[in-house]
């Protein structure tokens, strides 16, 4: 397994990371997902490590808190060899205090994750979305104070955009803080909103990413094809409302060529999807997940191979939108030439 940089932290993480959203399931949406219990997640956890996928992804809203204590039970006498990714912010209890960023909430719901998780730090902790209503010299010093207690060892954000995660960095450079050296951003051939900001801001700042949903929300598997209704078994019967959106012929478009890229390579949709991902600039880590073994193991193929530059550029051409403004004019009209793309 390839480990990269995880940004400018000076720590490596591998190129495919597990996303634990399958732990536990339960609710509408996680359900839908999987229903991983201890057993079959020790399993994954298992092919994983010896893989060399050693960073695991969860977030306290996970199946209510059930994919963090799996998780912790799954690795439980293995703690030292993994990395530990999780996420907080979003609503985690009925309570009013139970959102955002506060001090309150970060602190507590650090520790709730501790105990769930059955450890004493965290490697990468994420904020699930930005809090408009906690200044963020709160959210940045809260964070770092959890950083300078030995509980958290890096931090990352998650969901927000250009101006949001620049505004967190600038605060935390004037006072000394922590930074953030992660951006878990949703990032797929057939949603690259992630290029327009996220991506030069990332090259800048030193802010790796960590994608989720790189198989665009279960479209990029392969079972997805014009014409053709969704397959049963599809996740997407019940969590297509939760998706990011995106052009239905812009995907038959993408999956075409995926089609076209598959019978070049002898390789999967999924794993021509991802590993194109894994030539993209400023990705640190693509998180992959499985429902059982044999997803596993056919995605963790990814990594072990690359595209052809002409396979890449045809990705590349099927998967393209016009960038909004004001990208569009600099990128590609008279100006481009002092303000190239990232990509």
């Amino acid at each position: 397994m390839e480990y990269r940089y995880l940004g400018s932290s000076g720590f490596k993480v591998p190129a495919l990371g597990f996303g634990t959203g399958t732990f536990g399931g339960t609710g509408p949406l996680f359900s839908a997902w999987g229903r991983t219990d201890v057993a079959e997640a020790s399993r994954l956890v298992d092919i994983c490590l010896d893989a060399g996928v050693n960073l695991f992804d969860s977030a306290d809203v996970y199946s209510d808190g059930a994919s963090e204590s799996i998780l912790g039970a799954a690795l439980k006498g293995r703690r030292d060899r993994a990395i530990i990714s999780t996420k907080i912010s979003l609503r985690a209890g009925d309570g009013a205090n139970d959102v955002g960023a506060s001090r309150h909430h970060l602190i507590g719901g650090v520790e709730r994750a501790l105990k769930r998780l059955d450890t004493d730090y965290i490697d990468l902790l994420q904020l699930h979305h930005f809090d408009a209503m906690t200044p963020v010299e709160q959210v940045m010093s809260t964070l770092d104070d959890l950083v300078r207690a030995g509980k958290v060892r890096y931090l990352g954000a998650s969901n927000f955009s250009g101006w949001q995660l620049m505004k967190s960095q600038a605060i935390a450079d004037r006072h000394g803080y922590a930074r953030f050296v992660a951006n878990q951003a949703y990032y797929s051939l057939i949603g690259r909103d992630y290029e327009w900001e996220l991506m030069p801001l990332g090259l800048d700042q030193g802010v790796g990413a960590v994608v989720w949903s790189p198989l665009g929300w279960g479209r990029l598997t392969g079972r997805i094809r014009r014409g053709q209704p969704w397959p049963e078994g599809s996740r997407l019967h019940d969590t297509a409302g939760f998706a990011p959106p995106v052009e239905e012929e812009r995907l038959y478009r993408v999956v075409d060529a995926l089609d076209a890229v598959a019978a070049e390579t002898g390789r999967s949709v999924p794993q021509i999807a991802l590993n194109w991902l894994l030539q993209r600039p400023t990705v640190s880590s693509v998180l992959i997940g499985a429902r059982n073994e044999t997803q596993l193991r056919q995605n963790l193929e990814a990594a072990s191979w690359q595209l052809a530059p002409g396979q890449i550029a045809a990705l590349d051409a099927a998967s393209a939108v016009t960038p909004p403004y004001p990208y569009y004019p600099y990128w590609n009209g008279p100006f481009a030439e002092r303000n190239p793309p990232p990509v």
